[in-house]
């Protein structure tokens, strides 16, 4: 009989070790397929990962800004002289060693407050208004960005529920990220993410990237009954900047497909220049963005062309100063 007995706290013992150990396999699987463990650690001394190609992280950028969580990066928004917004494109565009070192001899600093998701000013500009940037100069990419769509990451912030302790989530698994996949790299993946500077916002790829690469063209017009409702969204947006309009640039950043005659459109409407040079044997690598030498050949294009207005915007007294406290966390 005691020897029956002692044989069930046993028998528990291992039982639970089996479940324990599946209950750990399945967390440690999931981290490393469908968490921020999928994705490579490239963190540096400046960077935080703005989004992780997996299924169970995704986009941390957009609540990043919104909550406040990277102050280092809110607070270089504020400073910068010259701000970049719009989509992915324009991130990629512009995040190169020329632009660097443009702004670097020119003493003016910029900030790329670009999103992936294809962001419009349906998040950004209430995000700009919750950050309260005094920059003097802002370069808007028009790719699509006058809309009224909601991006998916964009609708959970503004709609949905509990957002703040999901992205605040996401933050502390960066943490361990970074320490364990920085010294044990074995124990991440290969899926594609994107670090974003918290400095000047300039973005560098990790990962194995999608490989639909294709070269740059122009897209058939689309949408084009809209056109008039992106024009009315973009003079509503442009109301609301604290800054002179010819101080306001428009660009187009090119792609596959690009939408020029639709940009063009707008900036006729609108009464402003568009600058978008045309560079040619400009390729994406994957379809969308601009791959790392076209990249580096755009940018110098854009600069030259546009360098003399921003210098002069640069240069003129920064907007009235507004009330800037500490970015409410919980907004």
């Amino acid at each position: 009989m005691s020897f029956v007995d002692s044989r069930v706290p046993l028998r528990l013992f291992v039982y639970s070790v089996v479940v324990i150990g599946a209950m750990v396999g399945a967390l440690v699987w999931k981290l490393r397929v469908q968490g921020v463990f999928a994705c490579p650690a490239s963190y540096g001394n400046t960077a935080y990962l703005s989004d992780c190609n997996a299924p169970a992280y995704g986009d941390y950028d957009h609540g990043a800004f919104w909550f406040g969580l990277e102050p280092e990066a809110s607070r270089a928004v504020q400073r910068a002289k010259v701000l970049f917004i719009g989509n992915s494109r324009v991130q990629f565009a512009l995040s190169t060693a020329q632009a660097a070192q443009w702004f670097a001899q020119a003493s003016i600093s910029y900030y790329l407050l670009g999103f992936s998701a294809s962001e419009t000013v349906a998040y950004t500009a209430p995000l700009l208004k919750k950050i309260r940037p005094q920059a003097s100069v802002y370069v808007v990419n028009v790719d699509r960005f006058f809309d009224d769509r909601v991006s998916p990451p964009a609708a959970q912030i503004l709609q949905g529920k509990d957002i703040l302790s999901r992205y605040r989530q996401k933050q502390f698994w960066q943490h361990l990220h970074k320490r364990i996949c920085g010294t044990l790299n074995l124990f991440c993946g290969e899926a594609f993410g994107v670090y974003r500077s918290r400095v000047d916002g300039s973005w560098r790829g990790a990962g194995s990237p999608p490989t639909a690469a294709a070269g740059v063209s122009e897209g058939e017009p689309t949408n084009v009954e809209r056109w008039p409702a992106y024009t009315l969204l973009a003079k509503t947006f442009l109301a609301d900047l604290p800054i002179d309009r010819r101080c306001v640039l428009l660009t187009l950043v090119p792609t596959a497909g690009s939408k020029r005659a639709e940009a063009q459109a707008i900036a006729d409407a609108l009464g402003m220049p568009l600058i978008a040079p045309a560079v040619d044997g400009l390729k994406t690598f994957d379809g969308s963005h601009l791959d790392h030498a076209s990249a580096e050949r755009w940018s110098q294009a854009f600069l030259a062309a546009a360098g003399p207005s921003i210098r002069s915007c640069a240069a003129a007294p920064a907007p009235a100063a507004r009330d800037r406290g500490p970015l409410d966390a919980n907004s």
